[in-house]
């Protein structure tokens, strides 16, 4: 949960949104999605609720360059502990990785039907983040993960709001410890909301992006340095998520709320060489207002469609609130071909 705006969400956003029932020629995505669904695990269930894109038009299936390729709502009502779900990344097996706002990591497998739509999450399971010292995050303060990023070795890298840090989970197991972050200095709970891999400048770097939109270029080996600023059209929006093309390429989400319209999310495609401009420019702009089903959208992933595109996965988190829900969109971009 992110930006005075944002703060708003947990008992607005439900609300209104109940109310309302609401190219490249880059390389595209290398994990691919599973070819059939995958048995539950004992962990805990999840259980997938369909949601059209439009309550308004349920047979609606574009936006613009977008079409949807299914979306669900999640739930766990076995632990109550599927909340506040904050970014997703995907493994080169098809495994999606989250982390949540309450100091957990879940992990599961998409569910596509006969058509390729997404159709519910499988698999699930969810343990809580380490510290250093081997010991669970404690509280809020302490484990409010933000940003996920995972590098080309199956290290892991979790940014952090209120303690602000970025910790490298390594791939064999064991205790986090901590990785290169920017010197900025973050206000408790506008710190660095998007995190994304970014092999494209070396197999140890990554992207760190604050809600004002800047960016650093980090690597496990040398700071971080300054990279790039992609804002949202106004300063309401604050950047909440990242996720990179194999060219270098980018997608941001932006997010902004207000009683009246809701929750209100950009999700924007800059082509790399845009990236250094004075007024960097997207190429493509999902827009999710209106009646079409959003909430409090903080992490995007980017894999490879049964088709051959582009897919986007989107992740809303419902900061533990009855009143928003955890939904996982699909977009497939027929653009970037």
């Amino acid at each position: 949960m992110t930006r005075s705006a944002g703060r708003n969400l947990l008992g607005l956003a439900g609300l209104l949104l109940a109310l309302t029932s609401v190219v490249l020629t880059a390389c595209a995505p290398t994990a691919e999605l599973p070819a059939a669904p995958v048995a539950a695990g004992p962990e805990i269930r999840v259980v997938s609720t369909p949601v059209p894109l439009d309550a308004g038009n349920p047979q609606r299936l574009k936006v613009g360059a977008f079409a949807y390729a299914g979306g669900v709502a999640l739930a766990d009502p076995v632990t109550d502990r599927l909340h506040g779900l904050s970014d997703l990344k995907f493994t080169p097996d098809g495994t999606l990785v989250s982390v949540s706002d309450f100091g957990d990591l879940f992990e599961g497998r998409l569910v596509l039907d006969a058509a390729g739509q997404l159709t519910g999450v499988s698999d699930g399971k969810l343990w809580p983040l380490k510290r250093p010292d081997g010991q669970p995050v404690q509280g809020k303060a302490e484990g409010d993960a933000e940003g996920l990023a995972i590098l080309a070795s199956g290290d892991r890298l979790v940014s952090f709001e209120r303690q602000h840090r970025i910790w490298l989970y390594p791939a064999q197991g064991g205790s986090p410890r901590p990785a290169p972050m920017p010197t900025s200095l973050f206000s408790e709970n506008e710190g660095l909301e998007a995190l994304t891999a970014y092999p494209v400048a070396g197999p140890d770097a990554y992207l760190a992006g604050s809600e004002e939109g800047e960016i650093w270029l980090c690597r496990l080996s040398a700071a971080c340095d300054r990279f790039a600023a992609l804002l949202g059209p106004d300063q309401d929006y604050g950047l909440t998520a990242l996720a990179s093309f194999g060219d270098g390429s980018l997608v941001t989400v932006h997010r902004t709320f207000d009683p009246i319209r809701g929750a209100r999310v950009l999700v924007s495609v800059y082509p790399v060489r845009m990236l250094k401009a004075r007024n960097p420019r997207p190429s493509a702009v999902l827009t999710l207002e209106g009646s079409l089903t959003r909430d409090n959208i903080e992490g995007v992933a980017l894999i490879t469609a049964p088709s051959g595109a582009a897919r986007l996965l989107l992740l809303a988190d419902d900061n533990g609130s009855p009143q928003q829900r955890s939904l996982l969109l699909a977009f497939d971009w027929v653009g970037w071909r």
